[in-house]
């Protein structure tokens, strides 16, 4: 609709002046508003889309869209960090993920569009265009891979449990066959929604289960005594995802029972990569926001201030107690800590699952927008295309999920180039292009700060990869969690 508006607004152009050298196409437009009777326009006009979507929906869409699987890997994080650097570290990053919000608010506001990609070519063109496109694309391909990964690995454990015997060779314990059910069944209905605001009942029920998650850690902290019998009762214990044991010597030997309030160990290398996938929710916000009722940049604001304040809070308890559960022994994937005949932790393994399902829908949305975007740009909205990119989307994630024995490296890579780049380089180099000289000079405090944060985020990938490929180079262990 945005689009067939906005081709009307161009010939409309083209008849007035008489010309026929203008291409009719929305990215003819001016990158930044004209001057009004001497003074720049600051507040563009949003005419794409009527949003319905409440204010608490918007809520529970966008908490959703932060809640991933990243929630599993926090408190390994804080093993190799520490409690206090890592508190240091979280609260930096959802802090930085609020203000890059704001910037991507002021961004739409001056230019009148609330879609990443068209952000992109008004900061720089084509070339800007198809880098926040195809950023989009890669981070949440990987964010939608390692949900239907966990779903892969845990899934089968859960109906073995629930039935309580071993069928290791029956169908419906086949991890590949499951994520293709799951995908059909689930994933596929509620992805093919022609607007993002349905998906808030989803959404809500997502972020319930995963309450339920964060309650079950809680009090397991209080029931689960760390010391040598616990310990033996553990090694006993292996999972599909770790097929490994430990002995009272290991949790002796890595000081299981003392929690450390700061530490560096050499896979704390990934704990900012971890950090910032769990807050990346940047190419949702726009979506979002469009589909808001009532839209103003204070107002989507506020969701988004709501939305990181709540995981926050959640992800940080998730850590602590996952951490002094079990202090050095924790698992790169908090569930793989606990037995897999728990009763408990096994409707928490249901739960998660059920959660990082209906997560993979909206997830997609901005996928499907960015495709869009990229390769359909003047089109109006087409059922079959909708259908089609979709179906496209889960054919291929569900493809590498399936052939790809471990993806975790990737999720790395990912976690370390495309979240740094949609939390913090893409909309602070927007901001500095899109706002107008004359509304904020480049020595602006708020250009300047915006300048600060890119080349924070480009330092925070720098150090990221570097650190990455330092543990590849030397063998070092990995981490899960994604």
């Amino acid at each position: 609709m945005e689009l067939e508006m906005v081709n009307g607004h161009c010939e409309k152009m083209v008849e007035e002046n008489g010309s026929d050298d203008l291409e009719i196409t929305p990215e003819r437009e001016e990158f930044l508003p004209k001057k009004t009777d001497g003074k720049p326009v600051t507040d563009g006009k949003f005419t794409d889309f009527v949003g319905k979507t409440s204010f608490g929906m918007s809520i529970f869409n966008l908490s959703n869209a932060i809640m991933g699987s990243g929630i599993l890997g926090l408190a390994y994080a804080m093993s190799n960090t520490g409690i206090i650097l890592f508190l240091i570290l979280i609260i930096l990053i959802a802090i930085l993920s609020a203000y890059s919000i704001h910037l991507l608010l002021k961004c739409a506001g001056v230019v009148g569009i609330r879609a990443y990609e068209q952000l992109g070519f008004r900061a720089f063109g084509k070339v800007g265009k198809y880098i926040a496109g195809c950023t989009i694309t890669i981070h949440n391909i990987g964010a939608m891979s390692s949900y239907l990964f966990i779903v892969k690995m845990e899934l089968p454990a859960v109906i073995i449990g629930l039935l309580n015997q071993e069928t290791p060779s029956a169908w419906y314990v086949n991890g590949s066959y499951l994520i293709i059910i799951v995908s059909v069944c689930v994933i596929l209905p509620l992805a093919l929604m022609r607007h993002l605001g349905y998906l808030g009942y989803t959404s809500g029920f997502s972020l319930t289960c995963m309450f339920f998650f964060l309650i079950s850690v809680i009090y397991k902290k209080f029931v689960t005594a760390c010391s040598l019998e616990h310990s033996s009762i553990i090694s006993t214990t292996t999972t599909p995802l770790l097929n490994t044991t430990l002995s009272p010597e290991d949790f002796t030997h890595n000081n299981t029972c003392e929690a450390k309030m700061a530490t560096l160990t050499p896979q704390a290398a990934y704990t900012i990569p971890i950090l910032a996938f769990a807050f990346v929710c940047h190419p949702e916000v726009l979506p979002i926001y469009t589909e808001l009722k009532n839209p103003t940049k204070q107002r989507m604001q506020k969701v988004a201030n709501i939305s990181i304040l709540a995981m926050f809070i959640m992800y940080l308890l998730t850590a602590i107690f996952g951490y002094l559960t079990f202090y050095g022994n924790v698992k790169d994937e908090l569930l793989k800590s606990y037995p897999t005949d728990d009763k408990l932790m096994l409707c928490v393994r249901l739960a998660v699952l059920v959660a990082v399902t209906l997560t993979v829908p909206v997830v997609l949305f901005p996928i499907r927008r960015a495709v869009q975007q990229l390769i359909f740009p003047d089109k109006p909205f087409h059922w079959a295309r909708h259908i089609a990119i979709a179906v496209v989307l889960l054919i291929f994630v569900n493809i590498l999920v399936i052939f790809v024995p471990d993806i975790r490296e990737i999720f790395g890579v990912i976690g370390a180039t495309t979240a740094p780049s949609l939390i913090f380089i893409l909309p602070g180099i927007f901001y500095i292009r899109i706002v107008p000289e004359e509304q904020e000079s480049l020595k602006s405090r708020s250009k300047i700060q915006a300048a600060i944060f890119a080349t924070l985020g480009f330092m925070f990938m720098v150090m990221s990869i570097t650190s990455i490929i330092i543990q590849w180079v030397t063998g070092g262990n990995r981490v899960g969690g994604h």
